[in-house]
Formats: C-alpha cells, structure tokens, sequence
C-alpha cells in the first residue's frame, strides 16, 4: 500500500507519494493551534512594551506618534511572523516550541513577504470570513489551511 502523503527529498522539494514520512504530519494541526496561543501571546508582550516608548515619543512629537497605536499591534505581529518563519528555523517561536516548522512545496526556504503574505492571508481568511476555514485542514491530505494552498506551503514536524 502506498502513502497518500507527498515526499519530500534530500533537498527539502516535495515529489512523489511513495517516499515521504507521514510521521512528519502526525499532530500537525494540534500543535499548530497550540502555537499560535504562544505566539500571540509573545506577540501581545512585544506589543505592551511598545507602548511605552510609543507614548513617550508621541509626547516629543506634540502627539504624532500616537496615530501609530491604531496599527502597532499588526506591524508588531507581522514584523514577529516575517523575522521568525523567514528565518533559518522557518518557524515562529510558537512553533519551534511544538516541534514545527514551514516548508515550500518547491523545496525553497520561506522567504520575509511569504511570511507576510501568509499571516495576512491567515487573518483575512480566517477572522473576516469565518473560523470555519479551519476546518480545511481536516480534508486535505497534508493538513493544510487555506493560505498553505494559496501559497504552496506546508507546516510539518521538525523533529521527524
């Protein structure tokens, strides 16, 4: 019997059903949920020390820097989820803590606007539209979310 899972080769691209390690899938979406509880939180954290210095500065700009509030909390997560998953672990910490990491369908490592990209396209799809997108990943066969198959990419376990 053959695996319905895609493999994935020496040089990380993934090809054929016969050679990829579905172990690299198994608890995938469990973690996945579990890391972006650690994630926002961290991103929460960044985003009340940034407070601080922004309040202060609006002071010495007679209030300017005050119209960042608004948006500081998303730059803060994009700039988190940009540096984190383009990185060298391709993985934010949320999921470097549950054993996960990103990887192209192509093999390529995840480059900083596909990082973006990915976490627009996560709250745009998930939050405007609805939380029922999540059940995506209950049907596609490498347990995908919507903007891992706009994207072509795919989150497995690090540690198989």
């Amino acid at each position: 019997m053959t695996n319905q899972y895609p493999a994935s080769n020496t040089s990380g691209a993934w090809q054929g059903a016969n050679s990829f390690d579905a172990r690299r899938l198994e608890g995938v979406r469990t973690r996945r949920m579990l890391a972006f509880v650690i994630d926002y939180t961290i991103v929460g954290v960044l985003w009340l020390v940034a407070v601080v210095p922004v309040f202060f500065i609006g002071i010495l700009t007679l209030g300017l820097a005050w119209l960042l509030y608004p948006v500081l909390g998303a730059v803060i997560a994009l700039l988190y989820i940009g540096t984190t998953m383009s990185g060298p672990r391709q993985a934010t910490w949320g999921m470097q803590f549950f054993s996960l990491r990103i990887e192209r369908l192509d093999g390529t490592p995840i480059d900083f606007m596909t990082a973006i990209v990915h976490g627009v396209l996560f709250w745009a799809a998930h939050i405007v539209f609805t939380p029922l997108l999540l059940l995506v990943a209950l049907f596609t066969s490498k347990k995908q979310l919507v903007q891992d198959i706009l994207l072509g990419t795919v989150v497995v376990r690090s540690d198989r």
